[in-house]
């Protein structure tokens, strides 16, 4: 699946040449990590794929013929935004889930139509976007408002201040 990221105009700028021009194959398998969605029907655990360049978000499940049950593709974001998807080449149904800037299910679209150009919406500033295989967030039971973890959607963790100690100076008189 594509990506069109943020209504305030984010542009796709290629890393290198050959990263131009529309896609024509699904993209290498990219590093994975563990999300898990805790619902009502308890802790459902994903080995997702981390898109993080514009080039693999671009690329996404494009061209892909399969997305495993257990399995999926995360797009982090970096900051909230407006996130906003489609289907072109897009070969199987996704369950396309976003998640708000609390790491809750913001919104979901349930089996996304492959192939379709209808533009998917978060509705809202999403953290990140997450597909899934078609059909597995209302199996699992999945809604609006479930808890998102990952390494990925971890708030940075600010750095310690340093502080120096300040010695002590004395006067004689």
């Amino acid at each position: 699946m594509a990506a069109l990221v943020g209504s305030a105009g984010v542009a796709w700028v290629p890393a290198v040449a050959e990263d131009t021009g529309e896609p024509t194959q699904a993209q290498p398998t990219l590093p994975t990590e563990q999300l898990s969605i805790t619902s009502a029907s308890g802790r459902h655990v994903f080995g997702v794929e981390v898109a993080k360049t514009p080039r693999q978000q671009q690329v996404g499940e494009m061209f892909r013929t399969q997305v495993l049950a257990d399995g999926g593709m995360l797009f982090p974001w970096g900051t909230p935004q407006q996130s906003d998807m489609w289907m072109e080449n897009t070969l199987v149904p996704l369950d396309i889930v976003f998640i708000g800037p609390d790491q809750r299910v913001l919104s979901i679209v349930e089996n996304a139509v492959p192939q379709s150009l209808a533009h998917i919406s978060s509705h809202g500033p999403a953290l990140a976007t997450l597909e899934l295989a078609g059909g597995v967030t209302a199996k699992l039971g999945i809604m609006v408002g479930d808890k998102v973890e990952s390494p990925s959607l971890a708030p940075a963790t600010p750095a310690a201040p340093v502080v120096q100690a300040v010695q002590p100076t004395t006067k004689t008189p």
